[in-house]
């Protein structure tokens, strides 16, 4: 009788200490998806604080090219209002479009290209490109992971019930819209 009380207590033990696992596990990839998110973020208003300086230097090279400087300027105001991660995708789309608009009318001007200013500010927006894809591959990784681990047996049968009911969004964007950034346009006449 007392060998079959400890095995049930060690059986009970045992669940105790992998669902304790589970849990913890859980906890510390959405940690670690919450925290990659708050990099992507704090990488995203460091662009979008660059813009402003970007278009004010190209402006004054291309007035006329009013359109082009409202269509980044509402664009860089819809992916600063954006939540979570596909949100704000939809809306990085548009701002990359508008982007390439912005780089393809200072192609136009060799002057504003050659300018200092400009230069400095087209490679801080590349450093910063280059900081944001690689928070967001760090996000995407651990969001894989932590949907992964919410999946596979045993955390499944556990993982709604401790309050990891839902998949975390991947932040995708178009890759080709992205390189239309980080590279500078290629205008032909």
């Amino acid at each position: 009788m007392t060998a079959v009380i400890i095995i049930i207590v060690v059986v009970v033990l045992i669940a105790i200490f992998s669902a304790v696992m589970m849990y913890n596990g859980l906890v510390r990839l959405n940690q670690q998806a919450n925290e990659a998110w708050s990099d992507i973020t704090v990488q995203l208003k460091r662009r979008y604080d660059l813009i402003p300086n970007l278009i004010n230097t190209v402006k004054g090279y291309a007035s006329h090219e009013k359109t082009v400087f409202e269509d980044v300027t509402a664009a860089r105001t819809k992916v600063l209002n954006a939540q979570g991660p596909a949100e704000t995708a939809k809306a990085e789309n548009g701002f990359q479009t508008a982007m390439k608009s912005l780089f393809a009318v200072a192609e136009n001007y060799p002057d504003l290209k050659a300018t200092q200013n400009f230069q400095e500010l087209q490679a801080e927006l590349t450093d910063t490109e280059d900081k944001i894809q690689a928070s967001r591959r760090f996000y995407n990784g651990v969001v894989r992971d932590f949907n992964t681990k919410r999946k596979t047996f045993p955390t499944n049968m556990f993982a709604a019930r401790l309050g990891f009911n839902k998949d975390k969004e991947y932040f995708e964007v178009d890759e080709g819209q992205a390189a239309a950034i980080a590279e500078p346009v290629k205008v032909q006449f």
